[in-house]
């Protein structure tokens, strides 16, 4: 089945109502590799229910499987995530009863054989109250360009600064990271399954973007946020190449103002894996 545009920009759900609570906050901040010293006692608030506190980009979770996408046509073997934008209208709570709306914001057509760029937002408020967080998904449909859609106005990414980086964090991430920050919702076997990893063309499973996202969010936290991440109102990327569970991530920084411009690259393999990055801070 092809994409129909007129369809597609039409896709939309509102008020699909979600929960999650203390638990879910911490699975996913060990997820996003916080934790690993247990007596860091800067990190112990992201995973331990005193003084519990919530990573920005939980915000990419708490809904998993929103949305009804999978009648756009998109032929979802052929898809990758091009690009993630947040913002932040409050901090995440720890623990929520949520409504989520979603709709189609926007596709273009790269052209037959060059694929399609399809871009969906996805708005998180409190059930019964407030907006908490705005979602920017950007998906790159690799096999469905010729559709047929508009060929200009594709987003365009945040420009990184031509300095060097004003300073770069060094982040591991473990063997099994993946396994366990699928608990967080996204069981895609591609991220677990070595058979199903070799039938895409990978030598083992490899670790979610969005598991890279949250990590780089983490060095953004720990390091120009000082641990608070309250501080955090926005955090946009490009996803560029997957990352293997057990790599160890290097995020560079460049700090301007409210603006922290960003990129990550695995330093066994120096492969950028992040780029275009924007941390958006409040002040």
């Amino acid at each position: 089945m092809a994409i129909n545009y007129d369809k597609l920009m039409s896709l939309k759900t509102q008020g699909q109502e979600f929960q999650y609570g203390e638990r879910e906050t911490m699975l996913y901040a060990l997820g996003a590799g916080f934790g690993r010293d247990p007596m860091n006692t800067k990190e112990l608030p992201f995973v331990y229910e005193k003084n519990l506190v919530a990573m920005p980009t939980l915000a990419t979770v708490v809904s998993w499987g929103a949305g009804n996408m999978r009648e756009s046509g998109i032929n979802y073997l052929m898809v990758v995530h091009g690009e993630q934008k947040l913002t932040l209208h409050r901090p995440m709570p720890v623990a929520a009863r949520i409504s989520v709306d979603t709709r189609t914001i926007g596709a273009w057509d790269k052209g037959e054989g060059k694929g399609a760029i399809v871009v969906t937002e996805t708005v998180i408020s409190e059930k019964g109250g407030n907006k908490i967080c705005t979602l920017e998904s950007t998906t790159f449909a690799r096999g469905d360009g010729g559709f047929g859609g508009p060929r200009e106005g594709a987003p365009v990414p945040h420009t990184l600064p031509a300095r060097a980086p004003d300073q770069t964090v060094e982040l591991d991430t473990r063997p099994d990271q993946a396994l366990l920050y699928r608990l967080s919702g996204d069981r895609n076997p591609l991220h677990a399954d070595p058979e199903i990893a070799a039938l895409a063309g990978f030598p083992r499973p490899i670790l979610h973007g969005l598991c890279t996202y949250g990590t780089c969010a983490r060095a953004l936290v720990t390091s120009v946020a000082d641990y608070d991440p309250s501080r955090i109102t926005g955090f946009d990327v490009r996803f560029s190449s997957p990352v293997f569970p057990g790599e160890t991530i290097l995020v560079d920084i460049w700090k301007d103002g409210s603006i922290a411009s960003f990129r990550a690259r695995v330093k066994e393999r120096d492969v950028v894996v992040i780029n275009n990055g924007k941390c958006t801070l409040k002040g």
